[in-house]
């Protein structure tokens, strides 16, 4: 097998609407979400099932409901048993490698067309009991109703809830948040500056919300044949903080209070605060749960195939994949490594920053993308600020204003950075970039297809 040089493009794509952590979509499992956006991306392009040769899809959050979920949701949505399906999972950039992977399937000549995306519902994360199946306590399902009581304080026994357990990196020691004060210590971040970048995004994406920016590509979710959530939840929770933009102030941070302070957190974070020490009096916390994105459930999927398939099928191509990058840092600095994945695309694809005509960038927290922005200009000439000045980053808000729904959200950093191109005829090229917990990074630039 031989690579061909295959023009591979993306004809739309389809999301569910976010929803927030234990609300409209609680009650859907992540297989079920990704049907509804299989199904939808086929009914709104008119893609007959048998022209899929696979599905690729991200999930963090796996678990044993759905081994595979990729197949799972494949079938569940009407797919031929003939499609390949596969997961992955790289945290938060799973739904990204889909996209990259379907490119390498086409241009090796094993397909030609591929749907690619990612589910997650972080309202069905479980609980875990961990301990080997030889311990008598564990031996069945049984056993473990008959020792409920017995297990919380047994020491070859752990009881987790796997949400907290997942968001925590097993190899620093540290948790996401904590990747974000760091971030925010070493770059002097201030909570005001987190605060107005969460608020712009609050306000950007409340806005594209209203305007209809979002119809285009949001798919509501039904039961029964009611309509249980047609757009993004998060946005309208926090509709109070555009208005009252002070309210973002009164947030507690989350590293500094009384039951653990800014200066615990140097103690327990000294090997990755570099180049600062803590000052009696004048360290601060900055991370807020506001200034921070939110816990959520959601979907996302687009069609990848070669530009030959695509109007084969009198398919709409909306972009052709560019470039992509991929890299690793460490995990306490996770938050920053979008800034090296799209130094390696934007190197791989010929151009420089700026070029680039529109970037959505993930806003885990508001505190990393301010380091982006300082690191980018201070490594690699990359100025995120003037890019945000002039309108081109998250120009209808990011994550902080959307929603996290993990795997997904790489294809719909894809879908909002396509369909912001489609509005633009003056646009050519865009990158979508973001982080992932474990210190990796994720970044694809697209070209709009006839620029």
């Amino acid at each position: 097998m031989k690579p061909t040089a295959k023009k591979v493009v993306i004809c739309g794509g389809v999301r569910t609407p976010i929803g927030h952590l234990g609300k409209s979509l609680a009650g859907f499992m992540p297989e079920d979400l990704m049907e509804v956006a299989l199904r939808a991306v086929m009914q709104r392009t008119s893609l007959y099932p048998h022209a899929v040769d696979g599905v690729l899809v991200g999930w963090v959050g796996q678990g044993s409901h759905a081994p595979n979920i990729a197949r799972v949701s494949a079938l569940k949505a009407g797919l031929p048993e003939k499609v390949q399906a596969y997961t992955i999972q790289q945290n938060c950039i799973s739904s990204l490698e889909t996209v990259a992977s379907a490119y390498r399937h086409i241009i090796m000549g094993e397909g030609d067309l591929y749907l690619a995306g990612g589910t997650e519902s972080m309202s069905n994360f479980p609980y875990a009991i961990r301990g080997h199946r030889d311990h008598k306590m564990l031996r069945s399902l049984e056993t473990v109703k008959a020792n409920w009581a017995g297990l919380w304080d047994d020491p070859e026994v752990a009881i987790t809830d796997t949400t907290e357990e997942g968001l925590n990196d097993p190899i620093c020691k540290i948790n996401m948040a904590a990747t974000a004060e760091v971030c925010a210590q070493m770059y002097s971040i201030s909570r005001e500056a987190q605060d107005r970048y969460a608020f712009e995004s609050y306000k950007k994406g409340l806005e594209a919300e209203k305007r209809g920016f979002y119809d285009s590509h949001v798919t509501p979710v039904l039961k029964d044949g009611q309509k249980v959530l047609d757009r993004d939840e998060y946005p309208f929770l926090r509709e109070s903080l555009v208005e009252k933009p002070r309210m973002l102030e009164k947030a507690p941070t989350i590293f500094d209070g009384p039951s653990y302070g800014i200066k615990k957190f140097y103690q327990d974070n000294a090997p990755y605060i570099l180049g600062k020490s803590y000052e009696e009096g004048k360290t601060k916390g900055t991370v807020s749960l506001f200034n921070a994105c939110s816990r959520s459930d959601g979907a996302a999927v687009v069609i990848v195939t070669s530009e030959e398939r695509a109007k084969d099928l009198d398919l709409e191509i909306l972009a052709e994949v560019t470039s992509w990058g991929f890299w690793g840092s460490s995990p306490a600095y996770m938050g920053i490594s979008p800034v090296f994945a799209a130094s390696v695309a934007l190197e791989r694809a010929g151009i420089h920053f700026s070029d680039l005509d529109h970037v959505e960038l993930h806003e885990a927290f508001a505190a990393t993308c301010l380091s982006i922005f300082r690191v980018g200009k201070e490594k690699y000439r990359q100025n995120w600020d003037a890019a945000k000045e002039k309108g081109i980053v998250n120009p209808n808000g990011g994550t902080l204003a959307l929603g996290h729904p993990l795997a997904a959200t790489g294809v719909r950093l894809l879908l909002n950075l396509i369909y912001a191109m489609k509005e633009d005829p003056n646009s050519r090229l865009g990158m979508a970039a973001a982080c992932a917990s474990g210190g990796l990074g994720g970044a694809m630039i697209l070209r709009r297809f006839g620029a």
